[in-house]
């Protein structure tokens, strides 16, 4: 099937208010178990590939052209996505090679400078008809925006995006990037007043150390994009972990790394299914939540 865009992805999410879940590739094997769970449950997933990534494999290419022939030989319905990018060389790179969609990634600078930067890289990405997410950046903290007790503000939000002309941003509502338990606490209150007054779809960031009553709640408060990367990794890594333990001889990586993948597949459809359905999202909670602004 040919790529879906980003922004019918999570247009379509939007007006279902269900999750247009976003999960992160870190080489082939992932990439191959994400593209196999969205095809088992027939829910459409955002394959994201992170500048972290681009920078383990040593160059955007190989493995972007890897993940977009994925998505490109799949039956499901599947965008591909640029992930927190800093580094403008590499969004040229990503939509050349033929990207969809980038998260511009300035909130390390000051305000005025996000602003900038962030409003060059969208319109050079919109006069090529690329989709654009971006966050309004705080200094401070391991993980800046999104340390946990950062909260974006509505009115600077909405600035922001009027100033940049960005189709998504991503806000500091409670998660924290990088999480190995699933136990943030996320503001509701926070996300519908964010949901009311700006007039793009809001994106959850760290979203792994977010449980699935939290985030079913969070879409219903009115978050849209859903990203997980770290929780899927520890999937990968705890199947191979099991795997040598259980077989100290074993040598031949096939034999842990193919259940390792299988066990990412397991896991990702079980996350679409409780991002991507309606019943997901429980109807009072969901009364409650008004329209975008």
């Amino acid at each position: 099937m040919p790529l879906v865009p980003t922004s019918s992805i999570v247009d379509a999410a939007c007006e279902a208010r269900v999750g247009a879940a976003a999960f992160n590739v870190i080489h082939l094997e992932t990439a191959e178990a994400l593209v196999s769970a969205a095809e088992r449950t027939d829910i459409p997933l955002i394959l994201q590939i992170s500048e972290n990534c681009i920078r383990y494999h040593g160059s955007l290419l190989p493995i972007t052209r890897a993940t977009l022939a994925l998505a490109e030989a799949s039956s499901a319905r599947i965008a591909v996505h640029l992930d927190h990018i800093t580094d403008a060389d590499l969004v040229h790179q990503g939509i050349g090679a033929g990207v969809g969609s980038v998260m511009v990634d300035a909130s390390a600078l000051p305000y005025e400078q996000n602003v900038t930067a962030t409003a060059e890289l969208t319109a050079w990405c919109h006069d090529r008809g690329v989709y654009v997410e971006a966050e309004l950046g705080k200094v401070g903290g391991k993980d800046g925006v999104h340390a946990p007790g950062v909260r974006t503000a509505p009115e600077e939000a909405l600035a922001f995006v009027r100033e940049t002309g960005v189709d998504a941003l991503a806000v500091a509502v409670g998660s924290s990037h990088s999480m190995h338990e699933r136990t943030a606490v996320l503001d509701k209150d926070l996300i519908a007043e964010l949901h009311a007054t700006l007039p793009v779809p809001l994106v959850l960031h760290g979203s792994s150390g977010v449980p699935d009553d939290e985030l079913r709640r969070a879409i219903a408060a009115g978050m849209t994009k859903i990203n997980i990367s770290t929780h899927l990794v520890s999937v990968f890594t705890h199947s191979i972990r099991e795997a040598l333990g259980a077989d100290p001889a074993l040598v031949d990586s096939r034999k842990y790394i193919k259940p390792a993948r299988e066990a990412v597949a397991d896991e990702a459809a079980r996350l679409l299914d409780v991002l991507g359905t309606p019943a997901a999202v429980p109807g009072q909670l969901a009364a409650q939540a008004p329209a975008p602004g």
